[in-house]
């Protein structure tokens, strides 16, 4: 069976929107787009790398589809991720894409969320990395269908913006696999879902 791995970047005040891009997702008029740039470094690519040979697929949200959709197709080689996100399956949860996808090896998931991810963890082994999406995040965790989470805390507090979990009720209880800091103070931890 294949574990869902959740992969998130996120500020000290929980916004997780538009990380990598000032235009990436300026919903809200955010006006701070790109702004985990600041704290990357190789430190924070050795344990991404690591999971790259046990991701069997990726899923997203529509909005990430489209905006990794826009670059990696075309992305140089020498990046790391470049290879793994162009050749390894990938499954948007959309209810307006239609297929065919123009990234390769994308499938458009049509169904109920719940029960397509469901099956998608019993189709093998691996994992299944999610990257950020936080509505499609939101709703996996809900229904118990994330097996590890690792957020990368940044030292910023943005102020305002989209943020990872809002106030909709359902507690999840989670315990701490792993924890590491780099030298541009991102923070990041590991955890699993308790029963």
């Amino acid at each position: 069976m294949r574990k869902l791995i959740v992969n998130e970047q996120m500020s000290l005040d929980g916004v997780v929107q538009a990380p990598g891009d000032p235009e990436e997702d300026r919903r809200g008029d955010f006006s701070h787009g790109g702004w985990f740039l600041d704290y990357w470094n190789e430190e924070l690519l050795a344990p991404a790398m690591e999971q790259m040979p046990h991701t069997e697929a990726y899923l997203f949200g529509r909005r990430t589809f489209e905006v990794f959709a826009s670059y990696w197709p075309t992305a140089p080689d020498d990046i790391p991720f470049t290879r793994s996100l162009n050749e390894t399956a990938k499954y948007v949860a959309s209810s307006t894409l239609q297929e065919p996808l123009t990234w390769e090896r994308s499938s458009v998931l049509r169904g109920d969320l719940v029960a397509e991810v469901t099956a998608l963890k019993q189709a093998g082994e691996g994992n299944i990395a999610v990257l950020g999406s936080t509505e499609v995040v939101r709703t996996l965790v809900r229904h118990g269908l994330v097996d590890e989470l690792t957020i990368m805390m940044a030292p910023v507090v943005l102020g305002g913006g989209r943020r990872l979990f809002e106030d909709d009720g359902v507690r999840t209880n989670m315990e701490l696999v792993s924890i590491s800091t780099s030298s541009t103070g991102v923070v990041q931890a590991v955890y699993r879902p308790t029963a």
